[in-house]
């Protein structure tokens, strides 16, 4: 079995992968067709199955672990498949998805550890229980749920990495400004995105829950936080709580982009711009992961739209 990484271009192959999206289109002359992302451990590629019967439909599902026999091209400078002969993958042959998909980069023993780490810099008394609170909540989800859908960290665990890796960030932030409060950095960095385990339906063929669609996690999140404050005995009126409340709902930064109201204090501020340096960071990562040197990417909706090279310089 070939793995995706180490497709050659104009190479025949042969291997098993997981359907990790498929989308019934049409072409222009009204025939369907399927338009299918396949992924491994390593990467993913695109391919389109262009006699899109009812029975490809049916069998060809999100989820689905197949064996394809392809070739790999170039398509407007982008790597996909062609030529694609598909079938499932029979009980006797490799077909369990979980092998197949992309999985947070540090294991969860790793990011457990470090999350408690951070959890006792947390010196003010309101954060820490509230973040103790909620992170025992979510204990099992916060660390298999993704961090989105598709645009960036959308792999099993990517929620608790693309956290820790903020985390991070948010260390060395506060090292270079002081003035900061790291304490609040903290705590608005650990829950910021932590509805997510209630925004989405898990890791596997993740899609929006009700609430999700109808609230956002941002809006859940907010929730979360004045449940758990209720339950700890904590004044909705405390400063405290009120500038954690404000870091979480305004770390989207803009209103167009869901946060109901924009950031007014440094520690919101910081936090917006860290999780937005991180997610475009997955997401050039991503857009470039399979790309030979030389070659630019597909457009990054989420970037401005805008596609990224890869450098043939080391």
């Amino acid at each position: 079995m070939v793995l995706i990484k180490n497709l050659e271009l104009g190479e025949f192959f042969e291997g098993f992968y997981l359907i990790k999206s498929v989308e019934l289109r049409q072409t222009r002359a009204g025939k369907d067709y399927l338009a299918i992302s396949f992924q491994d451990r390593t990467g993913t590629i695109s391919g389109n199955i262009w006699d899109a019967n009812n029975k490809a439909v049916e069998q060809f599902r999100a989820g689905k672990v197949v064996h394809m026999k392809a070739l790999k091209e170039l398509y407007n400078g982008m790597p996909q498949v062609n030529k694609i002969q598909l079938r499932l993958a029979t009980d006797s042959e490799p077909n369990n998805s979980k092998d197949y998909r992309e999985k947070s980069p540090v294991n969860e023993a790793d990011l457990r550890e470090y999350v408690q780490s951070i959890v006792f810099k947390i010196e003010n008394g309101t954060w820490n229980r509230i973040v103790r609170s909620i992170l025992k909540k979510f204990d099992k989800e916060f660390y298999e749920f993704p961090a989105a859908k598709t645009n960036h960290h959308a792999f099993e665990g990517g929620l608790a990495y693309h956290t820790t890796t903020m985390l991070q960030l948010a260390e060395k932030i506060c090292e270079v400004y002081p003035q900061l409060n790291s304490s609040l950095m903290f705590a608005g960095v650990l829950l910021h995105d932590m509805a997510k385990c209630l925004e989405f339906t898990g890791f596997e063929n993740t899609s929006y829950t009700l609430r999700g669609n109808l609230l956002g996690h941002i809006v859940l999140i907010d929730e979360e936080v004045s449940k758990a404050a209720l339950e700890l005995g904590i004044g909705d009126e405390k400063e405290d709580l009120l500038l954690l409340r404000h870091c979480l709902l305004s770390h989207h930064g803009e209103l167009e982009y869901g946060s109901p109201i924009r950031p007014q204090i440094m520690e919101a501020e910081m936090i917006h711009q860290i999780d937005m340096m991180d997610a475009s960071m997955m997401m050039m990562e991503t857009a470039t992961a399979n790309l030979e040197p030389g070659q630019f990417s597909q457009r990054v909706w989420a970037l401005d739209n805008r596609n990224f090279y890869k450098p043939k310089i080391d």
